[in-house]
């Protein structure tokens, strides 16, 4: 155990995808690959780390035990489909990971976890006390009952959020690339590895081309884990794209061997509220804002008030949460509401003293509280 023990004691999420799990073509597990993950992470858990296994792969395991060839298309045969995969996967990683003696633990999520305030702190109140009994969580949609508008879309985003939450150091998305390359390899043989981004928009500089298709059997493409490595870069998680056939080179990439693509964390805001506002939740509408409200929030760490506000996109209550964009429609800031978006429509562009005659009551004096607001 010496390769594991020299590193400091780190939260760390593991997320394998389903192209690492099967074998092209025909969906069949990769058996070989799940043993050296499962040794690789109870090693790490051995030594002392805080570890989260985030599996794709209840939709490609239940296809193939029960013959279909090809990935469900109905929300509703894909539900089906993962309820028989989804124990059939858990049941080989409790066989192994009990050969090991490593307790290991369901746990099923949907948007709606994200979501709601309560149970955002609900899981995260479980997953510390799974951590602190030395149990490794494995993560995965709960397909079988999320409906689409609550769907992550792909395990990438889930482990990301997952990362975010638990406040982990460092988050792997195990694919099957051994890094980020400028093109796609395959059909690009001159594309040039990418070993390390400080910052998410050097992959514009670097003119980094990606595709959106995920393998036959998965959801993910290289998108999906470029969005991934924002959302956990900008929550302090370093993130590092490396090959799923290779666990083994985890704890190499911990102590500092420059292999796969790393993903430089950013500084990491203390407040957990925020943390949840930012990435936790679905965004319902968008509010474009003038050049002086922007330069107030972005520079003044000011609310937002209706004055500041050009226009209103999408249907939203009071406390939902919304995305600020300025006038090119980028994005600078997401917060919560103090009104609907009817109201918004009736009050914006107008000063806070004048809203209580416009809507015949008296509302709050900013649209978004600063406590409310993350740039």
């Amino acid at each position: 155990m010496a390769l594991f023990n020299d590193f400091m004691s780190q939260t760390i999420v593991v997320k394998i995808g389903t192209s690492s799990l099967t074998r092209p073509g025909t969906g069949q597990l990769a058996l070989s690959t799940i043993a050296a993950l499962v040794e690789t992470l109870t090693q790490l858990r051995v030594a002392g780390h805080r570890v989260v296994l985030v599996s794709s792969g209840a939709v490609g395991i239940g296809a193939a035990r029960l013959g279909l060839t090809s990935r469900p298309r109905t929300m509703a045969l894909k539900q089906a489909v993962a309820a028989v995969g989804q124990g059939r996967l858990m049941r080989i990683y409790d066989d192994f990971f009990t050969t090991l003696q490593q307790p290991i633990a369901q746990v099923l999520l949907t948007r709606r976890d994200f979501v709601q305030r309560s149970c955002y702190v609900n899981a995260y109140a479980t997953f510390q006390e799974l951590l602190q009994l030395g149990v490794i969580p494995v993560v995965n949609e709960n397909d079988t009952v999320a409906v689409d508008e609550l769907k992550f879309g792909d395990n990438d985003t889930l482990s990301a959020l997952v990362a975010s939450l638990i406040e982990a150091d460092w988050l792997f998305l195990l694919t099957d690339v051994d890094r980020l390359y400028s093109a796609d390899p395959r059909f690009h043989p001159d594309a040039q590895p990418i070993t390390l981004i400080d910052r998410i928009e050097q992959l514009e500089e670097l003119q980094v081309k990606t595709g959106a298709q995920g393998s036959h059997w998965g959801t993910g493409g290289m998108v999906t884990k470029i969005e991934a490595a924002r959302i956990a870069t900008s929550t302090g998680v370093k993130m590092v794209i490396t090959d799923g056939q290779h666990p083994s080179n985890i704890p190499k990439i911990l102590q500092g061997e420059p292999i796969g693509t790393q993903f430089a964390a950013q500084p990491r805001t203390g407040n957990a509220r925020k943390r949840w506002i930012a990435y936790g939740l679905v965004p319902a509408g968008k509010l474009y804002l003038d050049e002086g409200a922007v330069t107030a929030i972005c520079q003044g760490s000011k609310s937002l008030l209706a004055a500041g506000i050009t226009a209103v996109e999408g249907e939203f209550q009071s406390q939902d949460a919304v995305q600020l964009c300025d006038r090119n429609g980028s994005e600078i800031a997401r917060g919560l509401v103090n009104y609907s978006s009817s109201e918004l429509q009736r009050i914006r562009g107008h000063k806070s003293e004048e809203i209580a005659a416009i809507l015949g009551y008296a509302g709050a004096d900013t649209v978004i509280h600063r406590d409310n607001l993350v740039i």
